[in-house]
């Protein structure tokens, strides 16, 4: 019995569509049954109907000869990027039936690559959270463990790659949500350095954090995706002019950095490399049982050739209250505009414009983004500012000096991506701080600009996954995927299979 197409990797699947053994029309319907078979609630809003024109599209183009690592790939977006045939909510009530009149860059630049949009997967409301449990369309369940969260906010996109519901996904990341949902779903999932793939058509959550990523099985298959969705934007003010970056190909380089490589001659194994392991990574608060599958993880690096130098990032623990004095404050002006005047909800009765004001965005927002929205206004208040967002700006440039001093030394810096495997549904959802305290290991490279990565690195407590994260310098993703690449070259983590 052959196997089907939602258990093979990307390679197989676009060896198929080259060579004529399956079209990219019932390669799409074959993931739309398995959506709407899905009990885990990962999509938001499909519409088949598009999808099969889109799909249809990319057959055409491969009947002409023409060939591209993603033509005719199915691929799911996370609710945070605008699209014209798709809603696109942000998980809000106060979106709930919005449609964009265009795509954000992400999405068209992934339609030029031929990719056929199955949906928009489910989030945390305006990508805040940790657990996706704050979405108006309801929690994702973890395909693991139906019990669990997937981590948020991008746990639709996770959890549907990890339930082969889609073998790709775009994510976000303002503090984790590529990386912390990835880990808890058992896939592969990058953050790239800030600014490498363009906010525009991204709706905003905190505009200095925000950045799109990548999320699959593999780091093969993050590679192609994040190839495709790189790049400068003109219409992205925070863009990098960097010329284009395959990072495919630049993952088949060593992962030791130029001079060192070539002193050694290694260009495939992990001799040379020194991986950072920060002391504040595996202090008090991380449980026993991630420890025990990162160290693991760890151990199987250092057979490889790889170095462990024990570092620190002495300003880990003051990660937590800068993000969330920044983040908060950006939220408060970002979605100040959904005011129920110009687009999003509207309420049905009121006396007047303040009243309007007032009615829209009480029933709009949830409690979380409601929560934000008023501690990111009381520190950019007057009298408060300097106090708060002030001194968090000037906090997070010194946890940058501190990443750049340990770089002085190492390569790649690894530990947990989250203090402890998923937790079940409704555990945590009345106490927020604890759900930011599992933010602990990744805010710092969101703070910093960095890029990071989770990758399968075992199971923990329940059988539930856990997730080793890499951080680089800026601009080191091939570095961080060739090092994740070479690791799943002799595991097989990231093979395994909820239910398997």
């Amino acid at each position: 019995m052959s196997t089907p197409w939602h258990e093979r990797p990307l390679s197989e699947l676009r060896l198929a569509l080259d060579s004529g053994g399956v079209q990219a029309e019932a390669l799409a319907v074959h993931f739309l049954d398995r959506i709407a078979s899905s009990p885990i609630n990962a999509f938001i809003d499909v519409q088949p109907e598009a999808t099969i024109a889109q799909a249809r599209l990319a057959d055409g183009r491969l009947s002409r000869g023409e060939r591209g690592p993603l033509l005719g790939i199915p691929i799911a977006h996370k609710d945070i990027f605008v699209t014209r045939q798709w809603r696109s909510t942000a998980g809000s009530r106060m979106l709930a039936d919005y449609i964009s009149p265009f795509d954000a860059t992400v999405v068209e630049r992934l339609h030029e690559a031929g990719a056929v949009c199955l949906g928009k997967t489910n989030c945390d409301e305006f990508a805040m959270g940790s657990a996706n449990e704050n979405s108006f369309f309801g929690p994702v369940l973890n395909p693991w463990d139906h019990r669990a969260v997937p981590g948020g906010s991008s746990g639709g996109a996770a959890a549907a790659v990890a339930a082969g519901l889609a073998p790709l996904a775009t994510g976000t990341d303002t503090g984790g949500s590529v990386r912390q949902p990835a880990a808890m779903c058992g896939i592969t999932g990058i953050k790239p350095t800030y600014g490498r793939v363009s906010r525009f058509g991204m709706i905003a959550f905190a505009s200095s954090l925000d950045q799109g990523g990548a999320m699959a099985r593999s780091a093969a298959e993050c590679a192609a995706l994040l190839t495709a969705m790189s790049g400068f934007d003109p219409r992205d003010a925070t863009s990098l002019e960097r010329a284009p970056e395959d990072f495919v190909l630049g993952m088949g380089a060593s992962p030791v950095p130029s001079e060192r490589a070539a002193a050694t001659g290694e260009t495939r194994v992990l001799n040379g490399l020194r991986i950072g392991l920060p002391r504040e990574y595996f202090g008090e608060g991380l449980s026993a049982d991630v420890e025990q599958a990162v160290r693991a993880a760890l151990a199987v690096l250092e057979s490889m050739g790889a170095s462990l130098i024990e570092i620190s990032l002495p300003r880990t623990r003051l990660a937590i209250p800068a993000y969330y004095v920044i983040a908060p404050a950006e939220a408060s002006s970002n979605l100040s505009r959904f005011d129920g005047v110009r687009y999003g909800r509207r309420a049905a009765a009121y006396t007047d414009l303040r009243d309007l004001y007032r009615k829209s965005r009480a029933e709009g927002f949830g409690p979380e983004v409601r929560r934000r929205i008023m501690i990111g206004t009381y520190v950019l208040s007057h009298g408060y500012y300097d106090a708060y967002y002030l001194k968090a700006q000037q906090l997070r440039r010194l946890i940058a000096q501190d990443f750049d001093a340990a770089f002085a030394g190492v390569d790649v810096i690894a530990g947990p991506v989250a203090p402890t495997v998923a937790w079940n549904l409704g555990e945590a959802i009345d106490d927020p701080v604890r759900n930011y305290l599992a933010d602990v290991y990744t805010l710092g490279a969101s703070l910093a600009g960095l890029p990071g990565l989770s990758m399968p690195a075992g199971f923990g407590a329940g059988q539930r996954p856990v997730g080793l994260q890499l951080i680089g310098p800026r601009f080191a993703e091939s570095r961080l995927l060739a090092v994740a690449d070479r690791f799943q070259q002799a595991t097989d983590w990231h093979l395994r299979r909820p239910g398997a």
